[in-house]
């Protein structure tokens, strides 16, 4: 039971309140947007390792497109090539493959009634290079030049340069979106910052007067402004983790589709978010009070 002389009576109250009516809109706000960070960067290491994985595939193998002379079969041809270019350093295997494989290579592409019995198909020979120390395409043309056979080496070189710059280019975009909405976050926390100070523009105004620096009291914002962001970029992280967690179980063990593989180290990703968040929202909050108090006469 309190007395007139309760000391609690006549404790002073915060400056700011520990909640406010917009903190739930706010937190939902930024919850949303940390969540949409999270999986943008989510989807950036997947695609690297989709890139990383493609290219050890095609910088691992070579295609050799073997075209017979007169007087040797296509697939006396084909052996020819395939048993010279087991000998060149840095070949693991040749394999030469038979005309229904050939077919079947070229089928998706002319169709199954362009594949008539006279066509002149040529004869595939298949390598699988050291990864440590692959044989390179000059290496293997050479060989073959001088073994007298007529064929025509692809090392993937070209597709290889394309992965790359596909994964370069996805890389950018994700640090583009990322950028977009941690500028988003910004501007909705300076909004934000703008409404609270506005709401308690007396007290401000009777603090400042009274001698009230200004960064103490851009540093109550700041503060206030870097936990509630806190807590929605843990929101919004753990909301990417659990949709990761879902995409990772859906797809077996390369993810939701082997053509985009999420590991479940990926899943560590959004744990810098709460911090990166409060970062975001505290310098936002700071500069948007300081930017309004310098105002006051």
């Amino acid at each position: 039971m309190s007395g007139p002389f309760d000391i609690n009576r006549w404790k002073p109250g915060p400056l700011l309140p520990p909640r406010d009516a917009r903190d739930g809109a706010l937190v939902f706000v930024v919850a949303v947007l940390c969540f949409l960070a999270c999986l943008t960067a989510l989807a950036a290491l997947a695609a690297n390792r989709a890139a990383e994985g493609w290219t050890s595939q095609l910088t691992g193998s070579a295609t050799v497109v073997v075209r017979a002379k007169s007087g040797e079969t296509p697939d006396s041809a084909a052996a020819r090539a395939a048993e010279t270019l087991a000998g060149v350093k840095g070949v693991v295997q040749a394999q030469a493959l038979t005309k229904d494989k050939a077919e079947a290579l070229l089928e998706p592409w002319i169709g199954r009634d362009a594949l008539v019995a006279d066509l002149p198909t040529p004869r595939l020979v298949t390598l699988d290079l050291d990864p440590k120390a692959p044989a390179t395409a000059e290496a293997l043309t050479k060989a073959l030049h001088e073994a007298a056979v007529d064929a025509v080496v692809d090392d993937h070189s070209r597709w290889i340069a394309d992965i790359e710059r596909g994964a370069g280019l996805a890389r950018w975009a994700a640090l583009g979106v990322f950028g977009l909405i941690a500028a988003a976050t910004a501007a909705v926390i300076t909004f934000a910052t703008r409404a609270g100070l506005a709401a308690r523009h007396e007290v401000i105004e009777v603090l400042h007067h009274s001698g009230a620096e200004a960064g103490f009291i851009a540093r109550l914002f700041q503060n206030r402004f870097a936990a509630m962001a806190a807590s929605a970029g843990l929101l919004g992280g753990a909301a990417a983790v659990i949709v990761g967690v879902a995409a990772r179980l859906a797809g077996g063990g390369t993810g939701l589709t082997p053509v985009l593989p999420l590991a479940w180290i990926d899943l560590l990703a959004p744990l810098p978010c709460p911090l990166i968040a409060a970062l975001v929202a505290g310098l936002a909050a700071r500069a948007a009070a300081l930017r309004l108090l310098k105002d006051m006469p």
